[in-house]
């Protein structure tokens, strides 16, 4: 059963940020929280009911799970929590690593100072964020921090592309998992840090190689995580690796 939410009477709840900007945060945080289940069906009229809201504005914050990659939409059908096959996830590693090693070798020698200022505010906004609370703001920092270092490569494509993988990969289940063991969480979201500081540190210098590097050492302890938090057999992991010579 998920948490209900009292109506929201003077809609204290809904206040900071428009209406559906706090349903998403809300649907988001249930996600990472582990509250729907993987393939679980997002219900509008539903979560309308909880909140005690209308429909529209519950419709558009679907909208946004489904481009920010935690839902996607079945035609006559609705929208659903995504689920993904092992296969799916083994794919989704294997073209992360090799689109983004190449997406911060090419930012590091194009070096747009908007983007680079950008990946600073995200590093700064994520620094202070180490409760179980702040789970989902971290989520969606850490995605847009790796969407930034592939738009920095100034190849409009190979960041077309590159969304579609992101979509495909499954961290809010990473961070689901931690949810759920929070003695893990300290030291991963320090490492997690750590690992993007030194991607922005190496293309903010120019250094193409060691942006590249950086960017493999950080998605291959993602590969650790999705072995030991996931259950994904490293040998599949490896293997798919291997045919891309990464």
């Amino acid at each position: 059963m998920h948490p209900r939410v009292s109506e929201p009477g003077n809609r204290s709840l809904f206040q900071r940020r428009s209406l559906k900007e706090e349903i998403f945060e809300f649907l988001h945080k249930r996600i990472i929280a582990g509250d729907y289940a993987p393939g679980e069906w997002l219900r509008q009229e539903e979560i309308a009911s909880q909140l005690g809201v209308s429909q529209t504005p519950v419709r558009e914050a679907l909208d946004r799970l489904v481009s920010s990659g935690l839902a996607v939409r079945e035609l006559y059908r609705g929208v659903r929590v995504l689920q993904l096959s092992t296969e799916e996830i083994v794919d989704s590693y294997a073209m992360r690593l090799l689109l983004e090693s190449s997406a911060a070798r090419a930012a590091a020698v194009h070096r747009p100072g908007d983007l680079l200022e950008r990946l600073v505010q995200i590093l700064a906004e994520m620094k202070p964020l180490v409760t179980l609370n702040d789970m989902s703001t971290q989520r969606q920092l850490n995605r847009e921090f790796h969407l930034v270092v592939v738009a920095a490569s100034g190849n409009a494509m190979l960041a077309k592309v590159y969304e579609m993988v992101a979509n495909t990969f499954p961290d809010w289940m990473l961070y689901e998992y931690m949810f759920r063991h929070p003695e893990l969480l300290q030291s991963s979201l320090e490492s997690e840090y750590a690992e993007h500081k030194a991607i922005a540190d190496a293309i903010a210098a120019g250094e193409a190689e060691e942006a590249a590097r950086c960017v493999t050492f950080h998605i291959s302890s993602r590969r650790k995580e999705l072995v030991s938090f996931l259950g994904i057999p490293e040998n599949l992991l490896e293997e798919k690796a291997r045919q891309f010579s990464l």
